[in-house]
């Protein structure tokens, strides 16, 4: 059944006069707008700043535009409940995120060490957000009044809606919602239900009694009445598979007699005489169950904490359940209590996207932050949110655990005039729009050529190992968009930030050569990630093919253009299925290529990624898991990890004594030395400076280090 639009709502509280210059984060500017109370308190990890990108931003913009009073809770100190106060108790609800970003990742580095800075933050001062941000606001929410519901959402808690493996303390944690006590979470793009679930509050009806919202998760004590209950491992069963038993096998015990219709098998029949076959009968079909009553049973919480096999499985089966097309409700118990996820929410049309990106931003920080400097907002100021979804499945991503495989595209017109917006309302502006993209550059307006196969597809990568051939792979709209961008008066430059991807952008030769020719600053990062096959085909992440068929155009279009460019591309480390081996022959291409890079990803688990089931179980849930499944190689000790990012910088003087001693030991001792083929020296200088990157890397200049055996210079 289709969700009621997020338009045809209309607000149940008073309208006021108009919409506020920017939403309230004080009792003064509460008063100033003539409020005694707030209907909705948002708490987030982030700054506020009234922008599209930003989720506060965008998720009290839409209340507003209901008829609801929003007010927001920026940064607040949580070491008490004062903070959680200071805009009064709230007519409706507490709603609180993280922010943007998980606020594990967003405060620790790989290695687990903590970060020096927070681009979500005004100088990007540190320290501003707790741990579990989601967990210590609501308890601090709980503490300042009890007796207000509680909804939580946003990426972090989307992403531990379940039982979930956390890096950062080495274990499988219970479900956020159960250790948050939130009374629902919204998952996914919520803005369809965080109205629905708003206007029926609003009306009187209890957080405890709604049930029924797409892409929401509660608990409940029991599965209730009219429900039929599948177990997990009958979809997708785990463990030591058994052989399927004979019916017409007539073995008993231990002993090895056999039938006569076994010894029949073995009696040579006369000519033209033949055995009769058993045929099934495949008639007698039994009518297809109602999937919109159906709910699918993971393995309990307890289950999974023990058992990495199992966690795999449920990972697995998770993603195979993700379809809003037919995705059933899924269940975990956690003690006496159950986790209910109920299916995905129905992505937003053109018409809805629409509707929230076009609401009346004030595109700039809030005033109290004064002229702070925030690196997030710096870096999105002068962009243009085109697009939501991605269907390309990268196991080590969640872009499409959050917001889905179904791309979601603004129109034209909305984007065209957020264009416009940029340059007559944001101070500073050049005439360069930094980007029109999205989780994915090149995916807007694509889809799968028909709705029923989309409906009914459970595929985990609509690109991988190959573009399915039910997908649309037309780029002509976005080359579209971009020459009517670049023609508004006042636009000097549309430049394209977002990550490409390649493989779809070479079904598209026009496409390339537009982007090549008009979008690009010099260079362009794109990232392969991997070289090699036996990796890649654990990130799902196409071979190195695609990226060589796209660097020829790449290069081809430039110098049509009369244009100097560079790719750069981007690479992991330490990606579950990778071996020493696999980062040396990463290391000899960088070198075949002579590319130096000075930043390098090193793989970082989080949750709900299929890459961290592999992490975690050490098994790979892309195909069935079971105890007897091969086992996956996982660089989880820190110096491997450390060993596998100095291969992608083998040019720092740094890593030098590191991978020598690599080498010897992997027998490659003829890597080191001074030849062209040589991976690094068998010298080392006796101080190293940092490498310094001009534009591309293949601008890389490095200065020389001094051999020992070079005599210093005196200077007078």
């Amino acid at each position: 059944m289709l969700a009621k639009p997020i338009t045809s709502y209309r607000p149940y509280w008073a309208k006021r006069f108009g919409p506020a210059p920017i939403l309230p984060m004080s009792r003064a500017e509460m008063d100033a707008l003539g409020w005694d109370s707030c209907d909705i308190i948002l708490i987030t990890g982030d700054a506020y700043i009234d922008h599209p990108s930003f989720g506060m931003a965008l998720v009290g913009r839409l209340l507003e535009a209901q008829g609801f009073r929003v007010g927001i809770i920026a940064q607040p100190d949580w070491q008490n409940a004062n903070a959680f106060k200071v805009l009064g108790k709230p007519n409706l609800y507490f709603g609180v995120t993280a922010g943007n970003m998980d606020s594990m990742v967003n405060r620790y580095t790989a290695d687990r060490k903590i970060r020096s800075d927070d681009a979500y933050t005004p100088n990007a001062e540190p320290n501003k957000r707790p741990d579990r941000a989601v967990l210590v606001y609501s308890q601090r929410c709980r503490e300042a009044y009890s007796d207000v519901p509680l909804v939580i959402g946003s990426i972090e808690a989307s992403l531990r809606r379940i039982a979930h493996y956390d890096y950062w303390s080495d274990k499988v944690r219970r479900s956020i919602l159960v250790d948050s006590k939130a009374d629902i979470l919204l998952y996914g793009n919520a803005e369809r239900a965080l109205v629905e679930l708003t206007h029926r509050i609003a009306k009187g009806e209890k957080v405890a009694d709604i049930q029924d919202i797409r892409g929401t998760a509660f608990l409940r004590k029991k599965i209730p009445e009219g429900w039929s209950e599948i177990e997990s491992t009958k979809l997708d069963r785990p463990g030591a598979l058994d052989k399927p038993v004979d019916p017409y096998e007539m073995k008993m015990g231990k002993s090895d007699a056999s039938c006569a219709s076994d010894e029949a098998k073995k009696t040579e029949l006369p000519a033209g005489v033949s055995a009769i076959e058993l045929v099934p009968n495949t008639r007698l079909k039994a009518p297809k169950a109602d999937r919109s009553k159906q709910v699918v049973r993971l393995p309990a919480f307890e289950e999974v904490a023990n058992d990495p096999v199992l966690y795999a499985h449920a990972s697995r089966v998770l993603h195979l359940e993700a379809n809003p097309g037919n995705a059933r409700a899924l269940v975990q118990k956690h003690g006496d209590r159950e986790v209910w996820l109920n299916p995905p929410p129905i992505p937003l049309t053109t018409k809805e996207m629409d509707y929230v990106y076009d609401m009346p931003y004030a595109r700039k920080p809030h005033p109290a932050y004064k002229d702070a400097k925030i690196p997030a907002w710096e870096m999105i100021r002068f962009s243009v949110n085109i697009m939501r979804g991605c269907f390309g499945g990268c196991t080590f991503c969640s872009i499409t655990e959050h917001e889905g495989r179904i791309i979601q595209s603004r129109s034209e017109a909305s984007i065209l005039k957020e264009v416009e917006e940029i340059r007559d309302k944001v101070d500073g502006f050049t005439g360069v729009i930094s980007d029109l993209g999205g989780p994915t550059a090149n995916m807007y307006r694509i889809a799968c050529k028909s709705e029923s196969i989309e409906k009914n597809c459970r595929k985990l990568s609509c690109v991988y190992p190959g573009i399915c051939e039910n997908l649309n792979t037309d780029h002509s709209a976005l080359i579209q968009l971009y020459r009517k961008a670049r023609a508004i008066k006042g636009v000097k430059k549309i430049l394209i930030g977002s990550g490409l991807r390649y493989d779809l952008a070479v079904k598209s030769p026009e496409y390339v050569k537009e982007l090549v020719q008009h979008h690009v600053g010099g260079y362009l990062k794109i990232a392969p990630e991997h070289s090699e096959e036996n990796v890649l085909s654990k990130m799902m992440k196409p071979g190195m093919g695609a990226y060589d068929e796209f660097k020829a155009m790449f290069e081809k279009f430039s110098a049509e253009a009369g244009k100097k460019q560079y790719l750069i591309p981007y690479f992991i480390a330490a990606h579950p299925g990778t071996t020493d081996n696999d980062m040396l022959n990463l290391a000899l291409w960088l070198k075949k290529y002579d590319f130096k890079l000075d930043q390098v990803q090193t793989f970082t688990p989080t949750p709900m990624a299929m890459a961290t089931a592999m992490y975690h179980s050490g098994k790979n849930p892309l195909r069935k898991v079971t105890e007897d499944s091969d086992d996956v190689p996982i660089p989880k000790a820190g110096n491997v990890r450390k060993l596998h990012k100095a291969f992608i910088r083998y040019h720092d003087p740094n890593n030098w004594p590191m991978l020598r001693e690599a080498l010897k030991k992997m027998g490659r001792d003829d890597l080191i030395g001074s030849g062209k083929h040589c991976l690094i020296p068998a010298w080392q200088p006796l101080s190293s400076k940092p490498v310094t990157t001009v534009r591309g890397e293949q601008l890389e200049r490095t200065v020389r280090p001094r051999r020992p055996t070079e005599k210093k210079r005196k200077y007078s």
